[in-house]
């Protein structure tokens, strides 16, 4: 493996609980197993399912290390047997199942993707979690078409500014909610159609008012808990609701008259467990569909805010806050 050292820096959470119990540790350096590659990490996304993980609600899934991180931006600089779709010295972007706070990651050669021109490490490492989200949940399980309204709860979250550009992109008309006037302002800015602001506004009746009655046909939803019975009374008569997180309960009484009467699909789903194979078929079709869009400047990651890898505290500090518009990323 040349000249990659035995160890490195990595970030783990000691305990659960706040940032503070985030350490940055020294770890072996890991090797590529088959068709895998070693990344030399130069930056990592944060991302609310680091944050779970952190306070003890998300446990890496089997095989997963410990170590604390779900998306990465860097460069190959070694391949394991029958490895052979980047060279080394390729920047690349990739989806791990953990292990992306840290110096060096391996992945899977077919759940990482080339870096589009124009695009800084720190830009890259924000992409890969958010989009294969979005594009999994809102186009192959929600199916979202052309000329359909589209909401997305959380507009100026990384998975709310992503979803915003990538459903303008593909031709619908977005309505997105968000908790002050800034946000609100940065999602139009983005493209949102209309932006609600559900600290004064009932989105409903804001949907509603929007679409002159007919709701949304597809409903992007991370809140859960009262939200759900909401978003049957805002979803459009044959509408989709795809759930991919609960930042209130999961758990919720539900008439579900309103489900039947509408003829509405409530789905959902999670990434992290899913297997490599699974992820390199959202990881092509991002590929062929989305790269395009970023290499021509119709789409890219809004940054927040980016943090030296040691001020990992920080960066979760920032995210526990809420106040953030679009994407925290570390910086190695």
């Amino acid at each position: 493996m040349g000249q990659i050292p035995d160890m490195m820096r990595a970030i783990i959470a000691e305990g659960s609980g706040g940032p503070e119990v985030l350490k940055v540790v020294q770890r072996p350096v890991p090797r590529p197993g088959d068709g895998e590659i070693l990344v030399r990490v130069k930056a990592a996304g944060v991302n609310r399912p680091d944050v779970i993980q952190r306070q003890g609600g998300y446990p890496p899934p089997p095989g997963a290390p410990d170590i604390l991180g779900l998306e990465i931006a860097g460069e190959v600089v070694a391949a394991g047997p029958s490895a052979g779709r980047f060279s080394v010295g390729q920047p690349v972007m990739a989806l791990v199942p953990g292990g992306g706070y840290a110096d060096y990651a391996v992945v899977h050669e077919s759940n990482a993707l080339p870096v589009p021109p124009g695009l800084s490490n720190e830009e890259a490492g924000a992409i890969p979690e958010t989009y294969f989200t979005v594009w999994t949940n809102v186009f192959d399980r929600g199916h979202l078409q052309a000329g359909e309204t589209f909401l997305v709860h959380g507009g100026t979250s990384g998975i709310g500014t992503t979803a915003i550009q990538l459903a303008k992109a593909f031709g619908a008309t977005v309505i997105a909610t968000a908790g002050s006037q800034e946000k609100c302002d940065a999602c139009l800015r983005l493209g949102a159609d209309v932006a609600i602001n559900y600290r004064t506004q009932d989105f409903v009746a804001a949907v509603k008012e929007a679409t002159g009655g007919r709701g949304a046909d597809l409903i992007l939803d991370m809140v859960g808990g009262d939200y759900i019975p909401r978003n049957y009374e805002a979803a459009a008569q044959d509408g989709r609701i795809v759930q991919i997180a609960f930042l209130q309960s999961p758990k919720v009484e539900v008439d579900f008259r309103r489900l039947m009467v509408k003829r509405l699909t409530h789905t959902g789903s999670t990434l992290r467990p899913r297997s490599p194979a699974e992820k390199a078929v959202i990881a092509r079709a991002l590929e062929d569909k989305v790269w395009p869009l970023l290499a021509q400047g119709r789409c890219r990651p809004v940054m927040d805010s980016t943090f030296a890898f040691e001020d990992v505290a920080k960066a979760h500090a920032r995210m526990d806050g809420g106040e953030h518009i679009g994407k925290i990323v570390l910086s190695l």
